[in-house]
């Protein structure tokens, strides 16, 4: 389901309940589209997104953690100055649409009480958060600029007159009165919903079909069935995530046409479940897009350059042809004529057994001579360099490979991390002299298995030489799944049970690069024997008396691992 009229009327019923009154404390500005006001309400703080993201657009609390830029915006800097410490009086919604008003109460400079409104508009890729001086109708500041050239209705820019978005012709479903209700269903020619979108506001196209569902169920009782859905939208709430088919949805109520149902106590608590881990993975996208490309740009570098030292390596093998050709046109030198393109002679190294030559008609017998005996003094040298050069950049492949990995299951403020590991390897260059705010140590993730036994896993190359170099005791059990980029994963036991090893090395497929794959093997050992060699690159480490076990990782058992710490 979209956030629809329908979600956005059960969601500011909820937020007037939970917030209604409370104090702002904290503004942030955490990525481009969002905000996230802190609020002390009820006796604790409370965390209000609002998401103005072309995609995610949406209003809710949040439990999910975000990390903040150095530099605040603009936008939140103007949002300080306004609402820092101002009461929050009414969240409104307008009409049954997608807009939203938190208006909110605070002193000016001259102690005299201003109204300050923020309005929230969710509509997709035209989703905004607008800032407005409530007494004279002015915008005091958008977090997307729009002006008049980019929309000739109206303008969204600081000291422009706030125009709303186009009213919406259809019937308030929350206000229409019965008869009207009636008359309409009534008179349908086709009561799909389709019919009821074009004629009530705020109905998205998931919600308008299942309520036409419902209808169709009981032609006889429509006016029931009506009353009965909207009065559960009001008062009687089932926050649900269900699935038709391989699609996903989230609902204020437990629709009948989904195959499958999960519910939650909030609907905040719904969303989380729902865009928790979309929009991280939107942000990771938006945050590393550039990580990813400098990544990929090295991996191509480096597996040219390893083609071009196994192409030196296999040319390697002829050398001696080189020297015997270059031996054979001096022997026979008197044999060979000036201009010719080959000569055949025989070759005493196999008992006189005739060869071809080819030689440069351009030089002569001697400089022919000459230019093998250069090709093979060149790959002998060559080829004393050529066994490092080539794991050299095997294992600079291997590394970046695993970095890209990391960043397939980093979380938004991993990226700064993997950042920082990519700047210290020398694969990025510091941007700017200015001084950096000091973030804080990054820590493996902690997971417990089903009796209780801690299990780390580390998300970056950082992560993973800390865990297993410094944090882990050598008794304890080290995993990762073999020959690919992975996570380490440590055991916090020296003998733990067959079903935390099965746990934990589902962890360890999970968190590489074959988290989709079935059967994935992982080794195991004790931490003991794990070791990492000088000079190596981060994450790399070496380790020998290993047993390996194949598991198939299931999104499900990862996510009951995680919850096992917090039941």
């Amino acid at each position: 389901m979209s956030f629809d009229g329908v979600f956005t009327h059960a969601m500011v019923r909820e937020l007037n309940d939970q917030l209604s009154t409370g104090r702002i404390s904290k503004i942030h500005q955490p990525y481009e589209h969002e905000i996230v006001l802190v609020i002390r309400a009820q006796g604790k703080n409370q965390r209000l997104l609002l998401s103005a993201h072309p995609s995610y657009a949406r209003i809710q609390l949040t439990e999910i953690a975000y990390t903040n830029p150095d530099t605040p915006p603009n936008f939140v800097m103007m949002l300080r100055k306004h609402l820092d410490g101002a009461i929050l009086e009414d969240i409104h919604q307008i009409e049954n649409d997608r807009v939203v008003h938190f208006t909110f109460s605070k002193r000016d400079e001259l102690g005299d009480l201003q109204n300050i409104v923020l309005i929230v508009e969710l509509m997709g890729r035209h989703s905004t958060i607008v800032l407005l001086n409530k007494q004279t109708g002015k915008i005091l500041d958008a977090i997307k600029h729009v002006g008049h050239s980019q929309n000739t209705y109206r303008s969204l820019l600081p000291g422009s007159d706030y125009i709303e978005p186009p009213k919406q012709t259809q019937l308030n479903p929350f206000h229409v009165t019965k008869e009207q209700v009636f008359t309409l269903l009534s008179t349908a020619e086709e009561l799909d919903g389709r019919y009821l979108q074009q004629t009530f506001q705020g109905l998205g196209r998931d919600t308008a079909n299942e309520l036409a569902l419902r209808l169709a169920e009981k032609p006889n009782e429509k006016m029931s069935v009506w009353s009965d859905f909207w009065q559960s939208i009001q008062s009687n709430l089932v926050p649900t995530l269900g699935t038709i088919g391989q699609k996903e949805f989230f609902a204020p109520l437990a629709f009948k046409s989904f195959d499958t149902t999960t519910t939650y106590q909030s609907l905040s608590s719904l969303l989380d479940g729902f865009y928790g881990e979309k929009a991280e993975k939107d942000r990771v996208k938006q945050l590393g897009n550039e990580l990813i490309r400098k990544v990929d740009n090295e991996i191509k570098r480096n597996q040219t350059k390893l083609a071009k030292r196994e192409k030196t390596l296999q040319d390697s093998e002829n050398a001696e042809e080189y020297r015997r050709d270059g031996e054979l046109l001096t022997t026979f030198m008197a044999q060979v004529p000036r201009g010719a393109e080959s000569i055949q002679l025989e070759n005493y190294y196999e008992e006189n057994t005739p060869i071809t030559i080819v030689l440069n008609p351009a030089l002569t017998p001697n400089q022919n001579a000459q230019k093998y005996f250069q090709k093979y003094q060149k790959l002998k040298n060559a080829v004393k360099l050529i066994y490092d050069q080539i794991a050299e950049a095997k294992s600079e492949i291997a590394y970046l490979e695993s970095v890209l990995s990391q960043l397939e299951i980093a979380g938004p403020m991993d990226i700064e991390v993997i950042k920082e590991e990519l700047i210290a390897s020398g694969y990025l260059k510091q941007k700017g002299s200015k001084k950096k705010r000091k973030h804080s140590p990054s820590k493996p993730e902690h997971f417990f298995a089903s009796d209780g036994t801690e299990i780390l896993v580390g998300k970056n190359n950082l992560q993973n030489d800390q865990l297993t170099l410094k944090q882990a005791r050598k008794s304890d059990i080290w995993l990762h799944a073999k020959n690919i980029p992975g996570s380490h994963v440590i055991i916090k036991h020296d003998d733990p049970s067959d079903e935390t090893l099965m746990e934990a090395a589902e962890l360890a497929a999970y968190f590489s690069k074959f988290r989709q794959s079935a059967q994935v093997p992982v080794d195991y050992v004790t931490v003991k024997h794990v070791h990492k060699p000088n000079g190596a690159k981060p994450g790399f480490v070496i380790y020998e008396n290993q047993k390996t076990l194949f598991v198939t990782p299931e999104e499900t058992t990862i996510e009951q691992l995680r919850k096992n710490g917090t039941a």
